[in-house]
């Protein structure tokens, strides 16, 4: 069968790629596509979106773990199954959604997620927190200086009842990443979880050149810090590699590249906070998170100092920001010195940005607020 560009579907037979995702869709969805008009929030976790049709969807989201067993996954698909004629859609922060094409259908479906236990709690809507995103941790990367799962768990049961309800002043989205490349949503979330290595690779020169490529090894650098070297192991002279450790900023690329220049340590990996990052265009412009608190021990397996922390941020900012204001936009109209005095977060000289390629990021202003905080640097 010729391709026909003016149908570009017809025949179309591929293992190559994901499938075409229309078909995912539950009817109602694919009817009204391009045709709805507005969307509430009817209870804490539960939408209803109206189309033009005068079609209407009911969604029930609930919260769900990131690294699930396949009898959960199993589960779920019986309650898609049972309810919603087998569909249902994940969110980009680890909820899964149902959605029925009637009113009546959704009590029997919160029914049937309240009998199983708190395995399907529903919630993550409107002014509340959301799921915690988050990436591997110790359970499978490489290169990480905190755990992932673990971690969010310790913190989500602290703040759970903020999931279920909608008692904040706007959405607070936290994340977590469990190293500097961040493969978490860290860098536009309003509470960020971010783990920290401090210490510069550890260069294993009996193994380097049987498992790395050195050229790949100092090329993966992004600040120049790997460079060629030579070493003398069991009386014999190899080539191998020395890290700058002033140039050093413990991301891991060079891991990555190289096993045997491992960066993984129980002393100096550890958790910094970041706060104020947002995705939304609205009231202002999109923002990064900004470095608070620079580290936090690994303290397991409930990590108590991290969960007091972001539960601190997270009750200063519900007592004082105005409704709709997300997190960075209160400690912007307060603040920065006062945001540190209000969550009683020390102000010290790692709370000050001095990456050298980071000069567009600087506050340049005159403006400053004196607080109890500054008071030190300023008598």
């Amino acid at each position: 069968m010729g391709y026909n560009p003016d149908k570009p579907m017809d025949g179309r037979i591929s293992d190559l790629g994901p499938p075409y995702y229309e078909q995912f869709h539950p009817p109602v969805i694919k009817e009204n596509k391009g045709k709805w008009l507005w969307h509430e929030i009817l209870k804490p976790g539960i939408l209803m979106h109206k189309s033009e049709t005068g079609a209407e969807v009911y969604t029930v989201r609930c919260g769900t773990a990131r690294l699930m067993s396949i009898e959960h996954v199993r589960e779920i698909c019986d309650i898609a199954d049972k309810h919603c004629d087998g569909f249902l859609r994940f969110t980009t922060r680890n909820n899964v959604e149902f959605m029925v094409d009637d009113k009546a259908k959704v009590q029997p479906l919160l029914d049937d997620l309240a009998s199983r236990g708190n395995k399907f709690p529903v919630g993550g809507t409107g002014a509340g927190i959301t799921n915690i995103v988050h990436t591997q941790g110790w359970v499978h990367c490489h290169t990480p200086a905190t755990d992932a799962s673990g971690v969010v768990k310790a913190v989500m049961d602290e703040l759970f009842d903020y999931f279920t309800s909608m008692t904040l002043p706007a959405q607070c989205r936290i994340a977590l990443a469990c190293c500097l490349n961040m493969c978490g949503a860290v860098h536009a979330s309003d509470i960020a979880i971010l783990g920290v290595h401090r210490k510069p690779p550890m260069i294993d020169h009996s193994r380097i050149t049987g498992v790395c490529e050195l050229p790949l090894a100092i090329a993966s650098c992004p600040l120049g810090a790997v460079k060629p070297a030579k070493a003398t192991v069991e009386g014999k002279e190899i080539k191998t590699v020395q890290v700058n450790v002033d140039r050093c900023m413990f991301c891991g690329n060079c891991y990555t590249m190289c096993p045997a220049m491992p960066l993984a340590d129980p002393e100096g990996d550890g958790i910094a906070i970041l706060v104020g990052g947002k995705v939304s265009n609205s009231r202002s412009m999109p923002k990064f998170s900004k470095l608070v608190i620079p580290f936090l021990p690994n303290t397991t397996p409930r990590w108590p100092e991290t969960v007091a922390a972001i539960k601190k941020i997270l009750e200063a900012y519900a007592k004082g920001a105005k409704k709709y204001e997300r997190l960075g936009e209160w400690a912007e109209r307060i603040g920065w010195e006062k945001f540190f005095e209000e969550c009683e977060i020390p102000f010290t000289d790692k709370s000050i940005d001095d990456y050298r390629l980071a000069y567009d990021t600087w506050r340049t202003s005159t403006q400053f607020k004196y607080t109890s905080h500054t008071a030190k640097y300023t008598a």
